[in-house]
């Protein structure tokens, strides 16, 4: 087996039949991702290898650090062409981070290079992959019909005036692409400067006045709707952890009017604050029939000379320690309580918390809908190989596969789709050495339909998403 063939990582004949009969031609629903719906809406077109690849990759950037690099070819003032030259010269040095999987396939996959990476290789895949971007067939919009992408969801601030949303609507490109409901600045009320500023932003979103509570609760559901309107059935929320403090509305209320008059809430009054609107949030989604996802576990910006000196999201979070289980339960207590508990899907960043993940999602289950609570893909730090397969372990063990809505990029760069051919690849890996080992039954087809649901169907029955029901997968 040679490397990146077309049995890469599918190590036994029936995982590659798995793969090449069931989970190949399977479409994408990337349903969680943080592509800017400009470049969408313009179909952008990259000048050169650097804006489609390195621009805003903070995976490379921590490699390229560990390495010893200068910090000017990753987020300083070096030149495009001096900063993918830097990664380059890195590559070699990160076999066995998945990398090194990533860039060679996505070398292969949009621009047909099989060429090792190097500081031997580096100008001439250069050039042959900017010479490629030149033309009509990489722009983003066509790199959504290369990878047969059916919909994605973007990631959207309830401020956000959601323009280009509108534009691509009704520009008629047949790939549905919808805005996602992500309210975390509403809950920062312990970040005075920040907070103030992003209340101004959303009373011109919705068009009013925020004086008070009841103010913020009617303008966060007048977006709630507008971004309904668009298509939006997800929302999502980035979380250290789940807060589910007791608060009322008047603990709130005051809260709110605290922050409003230049007071910052403390840290037990950020957490009440943030548990009464997550409340409000789950019931917003409820009564909408939205999927409610909780990115759990990042502990960010670690690194506080580097948050100074380049900003957040730059490569200085790491996956955090934080007490998850307890909170989280009675999160969904106090909804299910209610009658007001959401589709949601929990990702957890911590491979410590995956079987208490798995076995929480149990106790929430019911009849309705199959997989109501879904245990989320391998995310950030874990949608490599290992990390996929100890989601999967888990889910497998403490719930049902079977109804597992799959991968996602969750990734603001247009080369990433290849994800979704890397996670494919490893599901089927790992059904077909079980397969192989007389642990599941040799009948392909019941295993393939169980794969090709993951790939597709089953997210795509799952979120519903307005120009999708009733739709098929092509094969």
């Amino acid at each position: 087996m040679g490397f990146l063939d077309e049995n890469f990582l599918l190590r036994t004949e029936t995982a590659r039949r798995l793969y090449h009969e069931y989970a190949e031609q399977e479409p994408i629903l990337d349903y969680h991702c943080h592509l800017p719906p400009k470049d969408i809406d313009q179909d952008r077109q990259f000048a050169n290898l650097f804006e489609i690849w390195l621009e805003g990759d903070h995976y490379k950037w921590r490699a390229m650090r560990a390495n010893a690099v200068e910090e000017r070819f990753c987020t300083g003032d070096a030149s495009p062409e001096e900063k993918f030259m830097a990664w380059a010269q890195t590559v070699p040095y990160t076999l066995r981070n998945p990398l090194y999987h990533w860039t060679h396939l996505e070398l292969k996959r949009y621009f047909g290079i099989n060429d090792l990476l190097d500081e031997r290789t580096a100008r001439s895949i250069w050039q042959r992959a900017n010479q490629m971007l030149g033309g009509n067939d990489l722009t983003a919009r066509s790199i959504l019909r290369k990878f047969h992408v059916t919909a994605l969801c973007t990631t959207d601030d309830p401020a956000d005036d959601l323009k280009h949303h509108q534009s691509i609507a009704a520009s008629g490109f047949e790939i549905a692409v919808y805005p996602a409901f992500r309210p975390d600045r509403a809950l920062e009320v312990h970040q005075l400067e920040r907070w103030n500023a992003w209340i101004e932003r959303l009373e011109s979103a919705a068009n009013c006045e925020i004086r008070n509570l009841n103010a913020l609760l009617d303008a966060l559901a007048k977006r709630h709707d507008y971004f309904h309107s668009l298509g939006c059935r997800l929302s999502d929320h980035g979380l250290n952890f789940c807060p589910a403090e007791e608060s009322s509305e008047q603990a709130a209320a005051a809260i709110f009017q605290n922050a409003r008059d230049g007071k910052a809430a403390s840290a037990q009054e950020h957490l009440q604050f943030a548990s009464f609107l997550m409340l409000y949030f789950g019931n917003l989604d409820a009564r909408k029939g939205w999927t409610k996802q909780l990115h759990l576990g990042a502990c960010r910006s670690v690194n506080s000379r580097m948050l100074a000196a380049v900003g957040p999201d730059t490569g200085f979070d790491t996956i955090g320690d934080f007490a998850q289980l307890e909170g989280l339960a009675r999160f969904l207590d106090a909804l299910e309580r209610e009658g007001a508990l959401p589709k949601m899907v929990l990702y957890d960043l911590n491979p410590a918390d995956n079987y208490a993940f798995a076995a929480l999602i149990g106790c929430f289950q019911g009849a309705g809908v199959p997989g109501r609570i879904q245990f989320g893909s391998g995310w950030w730090f874990l949608d490599q190989k290992e990390g996929i397969e100890l989601q999967l372990n888990a889910l497998s063990n403490c719930g049902l596969l079977s109804r597992f809505i799959g991968m996602l990029t969750d990734s603001r760069s247009f080369m990433s789709f290849p994800r979704h051919e890397y996670f494919r690849r490893v599901l089927c890996d790992l059904l077909g050495s079980e397969i192989q080992r007389g642990e599941l039954p040799q009948d392909i087809g019941l295993v393939g339909g169980m794969i090709r649901n993951i790939c597709y169907n089953n997210v795509r029955s799952y979120l519903a998403l307005p120009e999708l029901r009733g739709q098929s997968a092509a094969r």
